[in-house]
């Protein structure tokens, strides 16, 4: 593998490279924040009983926050969230939110898994990858980016 990509070298990326990684730290605060903004209000993302009820270790993330976050990945890397032409992915585990001030610790990383030409465009296939404490929170976590010409 090649060093991180940046914007700048994103043009020049091939196969195997590495996008810069992220660690974003996910609090209580963070939750109530997203759940306003996204109309997600499920009492699972803010109540330790209601989580508990639900079966739950604890209050959970949004799994779409999860998602935006891996997203942010490529938004760094490509400096434009316009040149995200697709992104999918699945909700394997959920990232546990603890009541205190540190939060949950999500690592993000990307690596390039395809460059090809289409429509005159390049695109890199990326694909994703967000842990919380070591293990995969997203499954199949697949984006298409137009590279900068």
């Amino acid at each position: 593998m090649s060093a991180p990509l940046t914007p700048q070298t994103a043009a020049a990326c091939a196969k195997g490279d590495a996008l810069p990684s992220l660690t974003v730290q996910v609090t209580r605060a963070d939750l109530v924040r997203y759940a306003g903004a996204s109309g997600d209000l499920n009492p699972i993302h803010w109540s330790d009983r209601v989580a508990a009820v639900a079966g739950l270790p604890g209050v959970i993330a949004h799994g779409m926050l999860s998602m935006a976050l891996a997203g942010r990945v490529l938004t760094a890397w490509t400096g434009d969230p316009a040149a995200i032409r697709s992104y999918g992915t699945r909700f394997t585990r959920p990232v546990v939110v603890p009541d205190d001030d540190a939060g949950a610790t999500v690592e993000l990383s990307g690596t390039v898994a395809e460059v090809r030409e289409e429509g005159g465009e390049r695109i890199a296939v990326v694909d994703l990858k967000a842990a919380f404490e070591g293990k995969t929170v997203l499954g199949r976590a697949r984006a298409e980016v137009v590279l900068p010409g």
